[in-house]
């Protein structure tokens, strides 16, 4: 593999761990609800669908796997675990009416202090590596392609299912009914509560689905990312996803380009490195997508084009009773 297609694959990797996490925040963020704690929610994900690894290969030893198993099983505890995380936020939030911006961020602290004690459970009941193997699994005449197959078929099953589910979410948000409540909600809580559409159960629904997206990317991370190898940096990837919604203009579908792009930005240093292209400074190099997003947010702004701002209620508590 040349050194300009293995940049590509482990870009692609990389950017794909950031479309679930920025996949789930737009979900969330079209409902008038801003979660901050996108980083917490990946990190716990990511531990819940190890442990569950950690598990099933404790229960059933290594010859009694089922391919199959390995992979769903721990993509279930990861949505689960995803989704409680957006649970928490959204009682705080909604139902005792606490600040999102502060929950977020404590929602942040929380997620990667209990993802540390999940793993190290995980670490006694034994360990998760192996199921890497099912999640790298790649289609088999992808080498047979050169390139081509290299670049766009020998990725495992999250990656594509990333792509999937970003276009979905898209699909959802401009083509159904309910989508369009979702985002009359968070455009103008007031007028669709009038229109009798449940706010709160909206706020509810739209963010722990969103979170329970967002996990899938912790998961996406370690076991396709890094074979398998637990890292705590999943919060530095988790704030890289909550910059790339902003980079979209809130439009998942976007997000496919937009976390490629990131992914590229992000690896670009140390990939290069390998091959004895020297950068000045690796970390001030990883800089540079948040850079993006400040650009894309003031050119945004400065032209303020309805279609790429973002909701108008987001942020904004709403209760009834102030109508």
């Amino acid at each position: 593999m040349s050194p300009i297609v293995s940049f590509i694959v482990s870009a692609i990797g990389l950017g794909m761990t950031l479309l679930y996490g920025s996949t789930g925040e737009t979900l969330t963020e079209k409902s008038g609800h801003l979660n901050l704690g996108i980083p917490g929610v990946m990190c716990v994900g990511a531990a819940c669908g190890c442990f569950a690894e950690s598990v099933y290969f404790a229960a059933v030893g290594i010859k009694g796997t089922i391919p199959v198993l390995a992979v769903l099983i721990p993509m279930l505890a990861t949505i689960l675990g995803g989704a409680l995380c957006g649970l928490i936020f959204s009682f705080l939030t909604v139902t005792l009416r606490a600040n999102q911006n502060v929950t977020g961020l404590a929602l942040t602290t929380f997620g990667v202090g209990v993802s540390e004690y999940i793993i190290a459970q995980a670490d006694v009941v034994g360990p998760f590596v192996r199921g890497n193997k099912y999640f790298k699994a790649s289609l088999p005449f992808a080498d047979d392609l050169g390139w081509f197959g290299e670049i766009f078929l020998s990725h495992g099953i999250l990656i594509y299912l990333s792509i999937a589910v970003a276009l979905a979410v898209t699909f959802f948000l401009n083509r159904t009914r309910v989508g369009l409540n979702l985002r009359a909600v968070g455009e103008n809580p007031a007028t669709a509560d009038a229109a009798g559409i449940n706010v709160s159960l909206y706020r509810y629904l739209a963010t722990c689905i969103g979170c329970g997206i967002a996990g899938l990317g912790g998961l996406t991370f370690i076991m396709d990312y890094l074979n398998g190898t637990w890292e705590y940096m999943i919060d530095d990837l988790g704030w890289l996803a909550v910059a790339l919604v902003i980079f979209t203009v809130w439009k998942p579908n976007l997000g496919i380009i937009g976390s490629f792009i990131f992914g590229a930005l992000y690896v670009a240093s140390s990939f290069f490195a390998k091959y004895g292209i020297s950068l000045s400074d690796q970390e001030l190099f990883k800089m540079l997508p948040y850079l993006v997003t400040i650009i894309v947010l003031i050119i945004t702004s400065a032209r303020s084009r309805k279609k790429n701002q973002p909701p108008a209620a987001l942020g904004l508590p709403y209760f009834r009773e102030e109508r």
